[in-house]
């Protein structure tokens, strides 16, 4: 065992699938380009592994230690991370479509890498740019210090046959781009295509600019300067130069286009796993309000089981009508109309009417008909009428006197809740009702929302949602809610 600790497993390039590695020390092991498909790491220490360029499809990682491990460029499909500790491991450009595959290396992350190849590719790029940089630094200054006629119209002439070329080359493989990448299948084919396309485009804009605008130019300077070495040159050695760039500006251009597509790929996926993390904190909220409510009711019935047996039985029957408001509409899981909130507010006063009897009254108050369309969060009103209940009627001796109004002001939808009894002290800390309130309101609207307790003019909670956030949740609910 002490030489496993010193010495990490090293199983890099090898075909592993299937194997069973459950519950295993394998700190540091290095299983790079290593086929791992239908693996069983469940348990697994993989802390600082490294995994890269691997195959994992099917692989499970369930409750597997992988902190700081490398999976870099790897093929993830399908993979099961349930339970995994995944704190500060890499994960970048790895693939759950398909299995790794030469042509996604990416030419950023390998200049990125601090390994030999990452400098040896920046070194190479770096001379090239050099070395054009300084070609164009030597014939500006040719062209701005030469006082022989023939030499600098023959520089002028070479300056504009390469901005021509250059200009050429760049558009006629970004017309090119879209019908290889629809017709050709092969990379190879692709770059192969496209060089020969290429040549000859440039060269027949090369013959043409000789012939039609620099022969004169030419030969004055072959006759006036017979013995220079760059005469010797074939004329196919300057056709390698915009060949290249053009396979380097289409192997970039797919690059760019690649990496756009991981990038919208990965905020889609943030924005799922946003809305889901939404989703499951409403339903926490949610699943916590009822049964709060339910115990409150019960509780209620039970102390007039034996007092007033009939009241207890019109009670149940209100509770059951309440029951089925939250389990039998076929609505949003989280929003219903104004008009049904108010329905399950009225049942759930009538269900308190039962207990206190003549020592409380209620009315509900809309401004306008329109506003009962809207739609808000489900059991955003009956926490507050509950409280209002809790802590103001039942510490009264005389009439409780509850009033809940909706209204519209400055582009605001106010649901607020009014009591007569005892003022919230300064000292209040919100119970479980308003911070599920509160809570809810932050996950669906934001800043666009807000919850606040006022004494003056009178006692009254008031919910406030901005009727611009109301409308486009309404417009989104379906697609939210699917």
């Amino acid at each position: 065992m002490n030489d496993n600790k010193t010495k990490p497993l090293r199983m890099t390039a090898s075909s592993l699938d299937g194997r069973d590695f459950s519950n295993m020390d394998l700190e540091n092991a290095d299983f790079s380009f290593s086929s791992l498909k239908d693996i069983n790491f469940d348990g697994a220490n993989l802390r600082n592994a490294k995994l890269r360029f691997s195959a994992l499809d099917r692989t499970t990682f369930r409750n597997a230690d992988l902190r700081n491990a490398d999976l870099s460029f790897s093929s993830l499909s399908d993979v099961d991370l349930s339970g995994a500790k995944v704190e500060g491991a890499n994960f970048s450009f790895t693939s759950q479509e398909r299995s790794f595959n030469w042509q996604d290396f990416s030419l950023i992350a390998i200049i990125q890498n601090q390994g030999w190849v990452g400098t040896l590719v920046a070194a190479i790029l770096g001379a090239v740019i050099l070395y054009g940089f300084n070609a164009i630094a030597y014939f500006t200054a040719e062209l701005s210090f030469t006082e022989e006629p023939i030499r600098l119209a023959f520089y002028k002439y070479l300056v504009i046959l390469n901005i021509a070329t250059g200009v050429c080359t760049i558009l006629v493989t970004q017309g090119l781009t879209t019908w290889l990448d629809m017709i050709i299948k092969s990379l190879l084919a692709k770059h192969i295509i496209l060089s020969i396309i290429i040549f000859l485009s440039d060269s027949l804009l090369a013959i043409a600019v000789h012939y039609f605008f620099a022969a004169d130019i030419v030969n004055q300077y072959v006759a006036r300067y017979p013995s220079e070495p760059s005469q010797n040159a074939p004329w196919y050695w300057y056709a390698w130069a915009p060949v290249a760039i053009a396979n380097v500006f289409y192997f970039l251009s797919r690059e760019g286009r690649q990496i756009s597509r991981k990038i919208s790929d990965q905020e889609y996926q943030l924005l799922n796993l946003e809305k889901l993390k939404t989703r499951a904190e409403l339903d926490a909220l949610q699943a916590r309000i009822n049964p709060h409510f339910l115990y409150n009711s019960l509780n209620s019935i039970a102390s007039l089981v034996h007092e007033n047996p009939d009241k207890a039985e019109e009670m149940t029957l209100l509770l059951s009508k309440l029951f089925r408001y939250t389990t039998g509409r076929k609505t949003s899981d989280y929003f219903d109309t104004i008009e049904n909130e108010l329905e399950m507010v009225e049942t759930y006063l009538q269900v308190e009417k039962v207990r206190f009897g003549d020592r409380l009254r209620f009315t509900v108050e809309v401004e306008e008909e329109s506003l009962k369309n809207l739609q808000v969060p489900k059991f955003i009103l009956q926490p507050i009428v509950e409280n209002a209940i809790k802590h103001g009627v039942s510490r009264m001796a005389d009439l409780g006197n509850i009033v809940v109004k909706i209204y519209e002001k400055d582009q605001w939808l106010h649901l607020c809740v009014h009591d007569n009894g005892p003022a919230f002290s300064d000292t209040l800390g919100a119970g479980y009702g308003m911070r599920s309130i509160q809570d809810k309101l932050k996950l669906l609207y934001g800043e666009n929302a807000r919850l606040e307790l006022h004494n003056q003019p009178h006692k009254s909670v008031n919910i406030a949602i901005q009727k611009s956030a109301i409308e486009q949740h309404q417009q989104s609910n379906h697609a939210f809610s699917a």
